[in-house]
């Protein structure tokens, strides 16, 4: 399955600011289940681009602009080959909660950052929840059902303000946000003793079969990645009760939500000069590779104006 990816955001001020240094987490990584086919990157005012790997292995492009503007522009363009994903094989059962998972030597020193507890929960919100959660959990596949508990249990509310609920909020407020979803299942699989991760990208509405996707199409999305032995990173999306499901489209990975913003920088300017942002994202499936190819330049290291 071959995908075009456009996604467009927009910042708009009252006046012209300077920018400073903004970090773009717009390219995936190539894997056996994601393929990245072509890219092209626009930017206006033009910037000079640097790239860069992150400390979780994101490919990241950091933006220096030298010209003021009111508006900034960023427009990234993909096609991406996707195939399926690595579906969990290994049962991990019920008692698993209990006795903790196993993880080898090896595995527990890579993974101890995605195993420790990163939200504090001093009110016991999310031990409650978790205690409530165990009490009624079957015989079936321990994160699905945990994933299909979030899903079922909470009430899906499309947000535009900045940053990820803090998961006692989202347990509060009864809701959130796909970001606050998953990092409520992330915190809740860690104190099961599973090592969980952050993921950003996009979701694909494969309609008909899509009728159950309750995620706004047309912006970013967001889920989590689990470490389970032998089937080693899955995918578990609450918000759509989706496991390793072809429609979503990884871009980048964290140990905490802030780490895997799409685009974040810095602007100088007025006081009261922000005036608001907007973002698009567009998927459409194409036929081959061998596609006109989008007018913004191809290469990693150039962009155009």
């Amino acid at each position: 399955m071959y995908l075009r990816i456009r996604h467009a955001t927009t910042y708009r001020y009252a006046g012209p600011v300077m920018f400073g240094p903004h970090r773009l987490m717009l390219r995936p990584r190539d894997s056996f289940d994601l393929r990245v086919v072509d890219t092209a990157l626009t930017i206006s005012p033009q910037a000079r681009l640097r790239w860069m790997h992150d400390a979780y292995g994101n490919s990241v492009a950091v933006a220096q602009f030298e010209t003021e503007s009111d508006t900034l522009d960023i427009v990234s363009e993909l096609v991406i080959q996707r195939f399926g994903s690595a579906l969990p094989r290994t049962a991990v059962a019920s008692r698993a909660e209990m006795s903790g998972v196993v993880y080898s030597p090896s595995e527990q020193a890579v993974l101890q950052p995605y195993l420790d507890i990163a939200a504090a929960d001093p009110d016991g919100v999310l031990d409650q929840w978790l205690a409530d959660f165990r009490a009624r959990s079957g015989a079936g596949h321990l994160l699905r059902d945990l994933a299909h508990a979030i899903f079922t249990g909470l009430g899906y509310a499309l947000r535009y303000d900045e940053g990820t609920q803090h998961p006692a909020d989202t347990i509060r407020q009864g809701g959130g946000s796909c970001r606050d979803y998953a990092w409520l299942f992330i915190e809740l699989a860690r104190r099961m003793g599973f090592a969980a991760r952050f993921v950003t990208g996009y979701i694909h509405d494969r309609a008909p079969d899509a009728a159950g996707i309750v995620s706004a199409l047309g912006l970013t999305h967001a889920w989590a990645d689990v470490f389970i032995p032998g089937d080693g990173w899955v995918e578990f999306d609450p918000t759509n009760d989706l496991v390793a499901d072809r429609q979503l489209l990884r871009v980048a990975v964290a140990r905490v939500p802030e780490d895997a913003s799409p685009v974040s920088g810095s602007y100088t300017g007025l006081t009261g000069s922000f005036l608001g942002l907007s973002v698009g994202v567009s998927i459409e499936p194409v036929e081959e590779p061998g596609l006109p190819k989008p007018e913004a330049a191809r290469s990693p290291d150039r962009q155009t104006a």
